[in-house]
């Protein structure tokens, strides 16, 4: 029995102001900015300082040729050489500078005619001068950014726990249980839970002790996490909502200090609630002897988590909630009592809690007075709370998209078609003798499950190819049903095989349209020897286990002898041989009704319960008019005609 509600809008929650930490990591990191500005412009100062005190006056320049005529005529005084550049003083007082390419060549002339020589090495140019004074100031401010950016890893991730927490807003928005519907016995179970969170001292005087520990086990979409939530929000109690992958890492260590941390800062904020979800990624068993124990990170993790709910005091009001659909791989040290005091199954909804469901969804949808929520609950046996919520949002679009004011059933029943049946392949293209074979295999189906005794009701038929099935017969039963009788699953394999009974009766050949059929067929047959005793040869004695986990079923066999594995594989083709036999007969007797099935199919592709009744009648009539005439011939097909199709859906 599930439930499931509608999240509200997240206005209703807010994370925790920064803390000192942050605001501590913040002001170091302004300060290392001001500090690289300060640097940076101080260092171009510097250097222009430096450029404009080393950098010789502008000079005028002269060409070599001019040079070497000064130097003939010993107009020359004075020379200053550095490398290739000569700055020459002349004896009128002038100054000028001249490229000397061979400048060995003339120092002997120079010194000849007593010139004054002086000279220096050649200098770099002033860009190079500029990184010589910026560059060491650049790695020592990258030196300072490492260590800083390291630092504040750090501080991050001693901010985890922290992070983590959410605190309900007084008069927000927040998720109670006026927003979860379908499972009133686990409300139930929960308020004293809730009353434990508000008014403590009202069981402790009582010398009654906090569950410490609640675990929350369904199959995927029925609704855990929002009953955390919920319970959050009507205890409104601080909140830490984390998930199991969260602990992980891949260095040792991490992910036990993690929880050391979370479950310190929850005592610091008690009465609070710490919800774990998909637990099962980090309390998995520990396998005896393997390096999971305690010798890698998730066994180190896991031996840190059940420390800590073991360490509770009896006045510390932290409740730790999970959640998982996998509770087979648990450690057993984890489900022990006084650390999960209670665990509760959450299921898919039954009818009731289906209604409640979308009576929670619909509140924010326009819905045409046409639109039964009761029918649409009862069509849908199995949906979880995650699916209804997903059937309401995909009629809702489908009415966005065809321009509508209101949502109507024809929404609802595209949108139940697409979840269970997969998009419809409108470009696929078949040629007509495969369209006739799946006529016929879905005729096969339709037919038997109409005739056969505790058979569900079919729903309808189409031959319009949607997700990976070319054509379907869907059957959708009255109620819910929480156990099948045999001739239920007798029923059930022999409808599997119409599709091929039907193919071999009128078409005279197989087809490979029959693979799933057979693949459900042998399952069912194999779990009516091997798990449920319902066979005389084997007896009432079980062969396969179940594995306990809720992401479907995945049965294991027990050790038997090769005898008994034989004596399965008879016993199965037995079950499977009888089923396509009674098929077969049964398809023989109503043969005439196949074929007027199978034509209507072909005409108008999709017929529902009502229209497979009148193509029934038809044939009925038409073979009372047969026994009547002796002899007459047949008076045409009964294709259902358009008029008929359009007054039965009105």
């Amino acid at each position: 029995m599930l439930f499931l509600g509608t999240f509200p809008s997240a206005g209703g929650i807010c994370k925790m102001p920064p803390s000192s930490t942050s605001i501590h990591a913040a002001i170091i990191v302004i300060i290392f900015v001001r500090t690289v500005f300060t640097l940076v412009i101080a260092s171009i100062l510097a250097g222009g300082i430096y450029l404009a005190v080393t950098t010789e006056e502008r000079v005028p320049e002269i060409s070599y040729n001019d040079f070497l005529e000064q130097l003939d005529n010993k107009e020359i005084t004075e020379v200053h050489i550095r490398g290739h550049l000569v700055t020459l003083h002349d004896s009128f007082d002038r100054t000028a500078v001249a490229y000397v390419p061979d400048v060995e060549s003339v120092l002997p002339r120079l010194l000849q005619q007593g010139v004054r020589i002086t000279g220096r090495p050649d200098r770099a140019s002033p860009l190079w001068n500029l990184l010589y004074i910026t560059l060491p100031v650049l790695f020592i401010l990258l030196a300072w950014y490492s260590m800083l950016k390291k630092q504040a890893e750090e501080d991050k991730e001693g901010e985890f726990a922290k992070d983590k927490v959410v605190k309900l807003k007084k008069g927000g928005q927040t998720v109670t249980f006026r927003d979860v519907a379908g499972i009133p016995e686990v409300k139930e179970d929960l308020l004293e839970i809730i009353d434990f969170l508000q008014k403590p001292k009202k069981y402790s005087r009582l010398g009654a002790i906090t569950p410490k520990g609640i675990l929350f086990q369904g199959p995927p979409g029925t609704g855990k996490t929002l009953l955390a939530r919920a319970i959050a929000g009507e205890a409104g109690v601080p909140f830490y909502s984390i998930s199991g992958s969260d602990f992980v890492e891949m260095f040792v260590g991490v992910g036990a200090s993690r929880v050391r941390e979370l479950f310190a800062e929850a005592k610091k904020n008690a009465p609070c609630i710490v919800f774990i979800d998909e637990i099962d990624a980090v309390g998995g068993h520990r396998a005896a002897g393997g390096n999971t124990a305690g010798q890698d990170e998730r066994g180190q993790t896991l031996n840190a988590l059940l420390v800590e709910m073991d360490g509770f005091a009896s006045d510390e009001t932290v409740i730790v909630l999970a959640a998982t659909n996998r509770p087979d791989i648990l450690d057993p040290a984890l489900l022990r009592p006084g650390r999960f005091d209670r665990q509760i199954n959450i299921l898919p909804p039954d009818i009731k809690g289906r209604l409640e469901i979308l009576k929670v969804y619909a509140r924010r949808v326009p819905l045409a007075d046409d639109v039964d929520l009761e029918a649409i609950a009862r069509s849908t046996p199995g949906f979880t709370g995650a699916e209804l919520a997903s059937l309401v949002n995909e009629a809702a679009i489908h009415a966005g998209r065809e321009g509508k004011k209101q949502v109507d059933d024809v929404d609802f029943e595209f949108a139940k078609d697409r979840i269970m049946m997969g998009v419809e392949r409108k470009s696929m293209v078949i040629n007509p003798e495969d369209k006739k074979i799946i006529a016929y295999h879905e005729a096969g189906h339709a037919i038997l499950a109409k005739m056969l005794p505790e058979s569900d009701p079919v729903h309808k038929i189409s031959i319009i190819p949607r997700g990976r099935a070319l054509g379907h017969t869907q059957q959708l039963p009255m109620d819910d049903r929480h156990a099948y009788t045999k001739v239920y699953l007798y029923s059930k394999i022999t409808t599997l095989l119409g599709g091929r009974a039907a193919e071999d009766l009128e078409l005279g050949q197989q087809t490979t349209f029959a693979e799933d059929d057979f693949e459900q067929a042998v399952r069912i047959a194999t779990q009516m020897v091997c798990r449920w005793g319902m066979n005389t040869t084997l007896g009432h004695v079980s062969y396969t286990r179940n594995d306990g986990g809720f992401l479907g079923e995945q049965t294991q066999f027990n050790t038997f002898s090769d005898e008994t594995a034989r004596d399965i594989d008879r016993e199965v083709k037995k079950i499977i041989e009888k089923a396509y036999a009674r098929a077969l007969n049964m398809l023989k007797k109503e043969r005439e009704f196949l074929v007027n099935l199978a034509e209507a199919l072909l005409v108008n592709e999709t017929l529902d319960n009502e229209e497979m009744d009148i193509v029934y009648r038809c044939s009925l009539s038409k073979r009372r008019e047969e026994l009547e005439m002796a002899g007459g011939s047949s008076s045409g097909l009964c294709v259902l005609p358009e008029s008929d199709r359009q007054e039965n859906g009105a």
